[in-house]
């Protein structure tokens, strides 16, 4: 687990940074990895390196790792769940380990498969290898996005990294924002859209693509698979319990998340079966009414047996988080229970503890949401088309029919009035759609888009507090048993009402409490619509925010937050967010910086 970084320039180029440059901008993710650190040069590549050492802490396992010729280097933030069954075959094929780290795997798989190896890999993995026989680079990001990798052009090189940030503390980048990624915010609280970032110039690197650059003329060559989770008809239980035990595997100490919903608990249940003084941690407000997520996870807890501990936020703490992550990570927020999550992967620090699991996952494989997959089920029934769209607008906090009152006439213009948003929701749709069972791929869409966000919200939010979040249900093998269930076996409704995860509630059933088993989705609850108070001032007062929003808009949201929190969630963090990075904007300012971005 780690930040990574790396700068490569054509063949016989040298990448243009000093030492000194390129750890600044490494060090920009100190909180990815405050371990240990490592910068590795050869011609025209510089790779560096954040250590969070989880597996095999020695320095054996530190990087960049480089092959025993030196020809090879890697840089890897991640864990790989099959490394002993990967091991086994290359050492089958003369391959002598000398450590005990994945990443050694990895480097090995990837010297002695190339590209190839990737679909052997069961794990969580953003990662960046050079291969100077080669003469190439290769990015790659895992198929289910757990972790984040971003790139860029600057000038002639490529730039790369865990975070935006690392990327933009180059000294040839001048930061601008990405209008269309933007407006797109407004709407899906996602700070990436595709490819695209929140920064202009920045681009995410999809989930299950590789991208090999070829470092002797810059040619850029994307590979992009469609996640296709493999067949696996084994039971329900024996899978999940399988996966959980794989993401325990780790050198230092391990605990999880436990909300005392079923998902959490599941994770709860097995992880304690193998680790006697298990610590188990759940985060909310500090004044949850009874029957909520702290009385279910202590119903857990005590029967499981676990050393459980509460992080609980007020409005005062919220308000100062929630300010603080948008200032480090340099992004706006996802949701408003990025701060819980990250409050409480700070106390489970504080006790120790590096690795967390969390339930992610499961509702978007079993179908869990009962809200969004009864719309979905109207919406098949009516007969309605563009199931793309009622996706992007059934979930949209600020609609696409009110863009046009909340921001400026030119910066709806230059982020082309969404277009691109439409054309994302409905391509993803169709990539997702297998036409023969219309709810699954209403799933499999969920899945796709809401899986990808949460997945990023973990990662930042306890990688901030420089903890490894791991996440079992979000596994290609789970995903596989998930994806063979017929959806009667996930998501229905009968003459009893609805449904939801029933091949997962009965699977563990009778290993936990019924009102557990039973229990409704909850996440992370928090009361956010009446703590917004203190952050509509900084709304109201911020240069950016009149760079973007209509002045009535900002008006009236910041007048009654509480009646507008669709709209004050995400015109909040964007105010911040812009303040953070073009402090002096003024109105037509921020379409012209976006069009001389050097980026």
């Amino acid at each position: 687990m780690c930040g990574i970084l790396g700068i490569v320039a054509t063949w016989g180029d040298e990448p243009g940074i000093t030492d000194a440059q390129a750890i600044r901008m490494r060090d920009t993710m100190a909180h990815r990895g405050p371990d240990g650190a490592g910068l590795w040069r050869a011609g025209p590549v510089v790779l560096g390196h954040r250590r969070l050492a989880v597996v095999d802490p020695t320095d054996a396992g530190a990087q960049p790792m480089v092959s025993a010729d030196a020809r090879q280097s890697l840089v890897y933030n991640g864990e790989l769940y099959n490394d002993a069954e990967l091991r086994t075959a290359l050492e089958a094929e003369g391959v002598a380990f000398r450590t005990s780290c994945d990443t050694e795997t990895v480097l090995a798989a990837l010297v002695r498969w190339g590209p190839e190896a990737f679909s052997r890999f069961r794990g969580m993995y953003s990662l960046g290898f050079v291969d100077l026989d080669r003469r190439r680079l290769l990015l790659a990001r895992d198929p289910l996005g757990v972790k984040p990798m971003c790139w860029a052009r600057v000038g002639g090189r490529l730039v790369f990294a865990s975070e935006p940030t690392a990327v933009l503390k180059h000294p040839d980048v001048r930061p601008a924002p990405d209008l269309v990624s933007l407006s797109a915010y407004l709407t899906t609280i996602r700070t990436t859209l595709a490819e695209r970032t929140m920064f202009d110039g920045v681009r995410s690197l999809p989930p299950g693509t590789v991208l090999c650059f070829d470092l002797n003329d810059q040619r850029l060559q994307e590979t992009a698979t469609r996640f296709e989770p493999p067949e696996v008809s084994a039971p329900v239980r024996n899978v999940v319990r399988e996966s959980v035990g794989a993401h325990l595997r780790s050198d230092v100490p391990v605990c999880t998340l436990l909300s005392g919903g079923l998902d959490s608990s599941v994770c709860a249940l097995v992880a304690r079966e193998q680790i006697s003084d298990l610590r188990s941690y759940c985060a909310g407000a500090a004044d949850s009414p009874p029957g909520g997520d702290f009385d279910h996870a202590n119903l857990v807890a005590s029967r499981l047996g676990t050393r459980h501990r509460e992080a609980r936020l007020d409005a005062e703490r919220f308000d100062a988080l929630w300010r603080e992550m948008v200032d480090r990570l340099a992004v706006p927020l996802s949701t408003p229970n990025e701060t819980a999550i990250h409050a409480v992967a700070t106390a489970l620090r504080t006790d120790g503890c590096i690795v967390t699991l969390s339930g992610e996952g499961a509702d978007e494989l079993f179908g869990g949401y009962e809200g969004p997959l009864l719309a979905a089920l109207a919406h098949v029934e009516s007969g309605n088309d563009d199931p793309g769209m009622f996706h992007a607008d059934s979930a949209a906090w600020v609609p696409r029919e009110l863009k046009h009152a909340v921001l400026l006439p030119e910066v709806f213009e230059a982020a082309a009035h969404d277009q691109q948003l439409i054309d994302s929701y409905r391509q993803t749709f169709e990539q997702n759609s297998r036409g023969d069972e219309p709810m699954a791929d209403h799933l499999r869409m969920l899945r796709a888009v809401n899986l990808t966000g949460l997945l990023g919200r973990l990662d930042t939010a306890t990688m901030l507090a420089s903890v490894e979040g791991r996440t079992p249900f979000a596994d290609a093998i789970v995903a596989g048993c998930a994806e063979a269930l017929p959806m009667t076996a996930r998501f229905g409704r009968t003459e009893d009402g609805v449904f939801t995860k029933r091949a997962l509630r009965e699977a563990f059933e009778g290993d936990l409490p019924p009102e557990i088993v039973s229990r409704p989705k909850a996440s992370f609850p928090l009361p956010f619509q009446a703590w917004m108070a203190p952050a509509m001032d900084r709304l109201a007062s911020s240069a950016f925010a009149r760079s973007v929003f209509c002045p009535e808009a900002i008006e009236t949201v910041a007048r009654d937050p509480s009646a507008h929190w669709h709209l004050a969630w995400p015109m909040a963090n964007v105010a911040m967010w812009g303040d953070r990075w073009w402090p002096q904007a003024e109105r037509g300012s921020i379409g012209t910086a976006a069009m001389s971005s050097a980026v």
